[in-house]
């Protein structure tokens, strides 16, 4: 497929989507794990993209991710995290629910988010062989990626690569073969260079001018993971001009002063699209589309956008 032809917001009229609301249990943890399938229309086994919702968030959350990713034949499989999701809040009174939402921001939390996305992978897997099951034969599991925002994001960053000096055993997760990052942030403990030294896939960044959330890392967090990323990988980073934190979301925009920009929710769709496409697919147009002038035709004149090739074989 040549470049020029490759238009990763383009939607066959046939791309209808099912969903599936499924439960992962847990039993060594004794955890119930819920997630949300969206699944793509046809019987063969498809990519499976992971996405791990934001502190207080539901597998119900950025729909929009799930309806497109899946329209282009991906089988997208939302997870909902106990202990750090909507539940920590929905019974607060509005005035509790800053701190509700902060005690729920722990190591401990981001640890069992860590393990959630193990236990998912290997229901799956289970699920894939189960006759008469709907997701029989459907899931090609050894092309997996990984998103997620905010504390997804940071939960996205532990499973692919990002070392942490409190979890020295942590380790990637085999199966993840890429990984889309939304907020992402420079560890609070240890050196940015030493925790991200080890990430040995493709890393897509995703940032935003104003991408401040009440909870967690400042806006100069977000910007210290793209330089401290190895040369040996390809990585991205897209900066949204004006992009609050919860503009990659389908939530309303917390405290803001503007309205929603419609065109952020585009370019995440073409290159979150295209990265799949490029590193889970190994579509070489949808590489060179993210690697030439492509990004440039959805972005705005004010959005950021960088890449490096890296130099690692599998890359290429």
């Amino acid at each position: 497929m040549k470049s020029e032809s490759y238009d990763p917001l383009r939607l066959s009229a046939a791309a209808a989507v099912q969903t599936l609301d499924l439960v992962v249990r847990d039993d060594v943890r004794q955890r119930v794990i819920p997630v949300l399938v969206y699944l793509p229309a046809g019987t063969k086994p498809a990519a499976v993209v992971l996405f791990s919702h934001g502190l207080g968030g539901s597998r119900a959350g950025s729909s929009y991710l799930g309806e497109h990713w899946a329209a282009r034949g991906y089988v997208a499989v939302f997870l909902q995290h106990p202990g750090s999701d909507e539940s920590v809040w929905r019974d607060e009174p509005p005035a509790n629910v800053l701190a509700a939402l902060s005690r729920a921001a722990t190591g401990e939390n981001l640890l069992l988010r860590v393990q959630d996305v193990a236990a998912v992978l290997d229901q799956l897997a289970r699920w894939n062989e189960e006759t008469g099951h709907a997701l029989s034969g459907r899931l090609d599991l050894e092309r997996v990626g990984m998103a997620g925002h905010s504390f997804g994001a940071m939960t996205t960053q532990a499973v692919s690569g990002q070392s942490f000096p409190a979890a020295p055993n942590l380790k990637p997760h085999p199966q993840i073969r890429a990984a889309v990052i939304m907020s992402p942030s420079a560890p609070a403990q240890g050196d940015a260079a030493t925790a991200f030294s080890s990430v040995a896939m493709p890393w897509m960044l995703m940032t935003g001018t104003r991408d401040v959330a009440p909870i967690g890392a400042d806006l100069a967090a977000r910007f210290e993971v793209y330089p401290y990323l190895p040369d040996s990988i390809d990585k991205y980073e897209l900066v949204l001009y004006e992009g609050q934190h919860y503009a990659f979301t389908d939530r309303a925009l917390v405290g803001s002063d503007t309205a929603r920009d419609p065109n952020h929710h585009r370019v995440i769709l073409a290159l979150s699209t295209a990265f799949w496409d490029a590193y889970l697919l190994q579509d070489r147009g949808a590489l060179a589309w993210l690697q030439g002038a492509g990004p440039r035709s959805v972005l705005a004149k004010d959005d950021g956008w960088r890449f490096f090739a890296g130099s690692a074989p599998d890359n290429k």
